[in-house]
């Protein structure tokens, strides 16, 4: 099965990718088992000469129209992304038309897992992302390893954070303002307590 990775002229200049998925295996369950049973019951009544001139042909119909599910669905898992990136968070999806969802790191609140019995042992579940603005929760369903994603997200968040920091000092904000930003690096964290010792005094005598 082909992996297409997300398009590079959709990145920013200098935006960089930690992470890009398609939708876990189980995205076929249905259409597979579709195709399967429907392509088993009609080579059983193929084989039966008694029941071959009436049913054959409407199961071979069924059958096919399952391949064509399977291969649509296919099509979907091949141009549907899940992508973390050193700035945001991106979904999009769709084959001709397209549509998309985009959260800016510094704008996610709270990353959530959930995960039944079966979606643990075959490695899937569901993400839930509380952001800032008129999203509020967005679920992503089908991802892989949702668990190690989550930590993920935390990474890029905390690595986003820091570039933040460090540019806003550079840019010259007020001292308050940028250790008020460290401390809650530092509850986070995101920091230890000697590097947050070292910024600070950094800040207060410059």
């Amino acid at each position: 099965m082909g992996d297409m990775p997300y398009p590079a002229r959709l990145l920013n200049p200098d935006e960089s990718v930690a992470l890009d998925l398609h939708p876990h295996w189980w995205f076929f369950a249905e259409s597979v088992t579709s195709f399967v049973v429907s392509g088993v019951l009609w080579l059983f009544v193929f084989g039966q000469d008694e029941a071959k001139s009436y049913l054959t042909y409407p199961i071979g119909v069924i059958a096919l129209g399952a391949l064509v599910w399977l291969f649509v669905r296919y099509l979907k898992w091949r141009t549907t992304y899940f992508v973390i990136t050193s700035d945001r968070l991106i979904y999009r999806h769709g084959v001709i038309a397209k549509a998309g969802i985009e959260i800016p790191l510094e704008r996610v609140n709270n990353v959530n897992f959930k995960q039944g019995i079966f979606e643990r042992i075959i490695g899937a579940g569901d993400l839930l992302i509380e952001s800032g603005g008129e999203d509020g929760q967005q679920r992503f369903s089908d991802i892989a390893k949702p668990e190690k994603v989550q930590n993920l997200i935390h990474m890029q968040m905390e690595d986003n954070q820091k570039r933040s920091f460090s540019v806003n000092v550079a840019g010259g904000n007020d001292v308050a303002t940028q250790i008020e930003k460290l401390e809650g690096l530092r509850d986070r964290g995101s920091i230890t307590a000697e590097e947050f010792d070292a910024q600070k005094q950094r800040l207060l005598n410059s």
